[in-house]
């Protein structure tokens, strides 16, 4: 069997003996052989299929070791990324950390609304303590050249469900919320952002201690068109 090769000196393709040699890397074909898929998809299909949140009462102790929480985020950051500028970053609440977020954002409170009642003034204190780890995922999109804020601000969203896929990987159950804070530009600032950056999710993760219930999902038949061309 010929192959080709192109010649240093001329540019050109040039024929001779040789051993066929396939053009493809071993990843290739591992990817497509029939074996190789069956392996994991259907668990990742029951589980995209049947993914549900919790009430944050039913994340308790433990949460992710450091170990975990390294696991996690890593998976949370493979995203799509246009340009490849990682437009979002992470903070994370956990211990007392948690604990001086919750009671500056009820301090914050306090100085616009005045004495808080104790209710109210603990529903600002537990607020990043009501599960055993809070990941707030902030978007960092800017303008751009050629990647619009939009598209960067998407690839923050999709770190916040990847984050929840990592932690239901690892046997956890993970929230999304943003709350009062996410939108408030002093809050932002005593959580740790900048004035330009925002808060795409807190996500709220600890271990189940109940089953997730289901709820309502839109019908595809109300939100799917398949496109036949322009209207006339």
């Amino acid at each position: 069997m010929a192959k080709s090769r192109r010649s240093r000196r001329t540019g050109h393709l040039e024929s001779r003996p040789g051993r066929l040699i396939a053009l493809t890397c071993p990843q290739e074909h591992t990817r497509h052989r029939p074996e190789a898929k069956a392996a994991s998809v259907p668990d990742l299909l029951a589980h995209l299929s049947n993914r549900r949140s919790l009430p944050l009462p039913a994340l308790v102790e433990p949460g992710p070791s450091a170990e975990e929480l390294t696991q996690i985020l890593t998976i949370a950051a493979r995203v799509p990324d246009h340009g490849k500028l990682a437009p979002w970053r992470f903070i994370v609440f956990s211990g007392d950390g948690a604990k001086r977020a919750g009671d500056a954002l009820a301090d914050l409170a306090q100085s616009r609304e005045g004495e808080l009642s104790e209710i109210r003034r603990r529903v600002e204190e537990t607020r990043f303590t009501r599960a055993p780890l809070v990941v707030a995922v902030v978007s960092t999109a800017a303008e751009h050249v050629k990647i619009p804020i939009w598209e960067q601000q998407l690839s923050a969203g999709a770190v916040c469900l990847n984050l929840i896929h990592g932690a239901n990987a690892k046997g956890y159950a993970a929230t999304w919320l943003t709350e009062w804070p996410a939108y408030d530009a002093e809050a932002r600032v005593i959580l740790g952002l900048k004035p330009e950056e925002t808060v795409a999710g807190f996500i709220h993760i600890g271990t189940p201690n109940e089953a997730p219930s289901e709820r309502p999902r839109p019908d595809l038949a109300d939100i799917v068109t398949h496109y036949q061309g322009p209207a006339a």
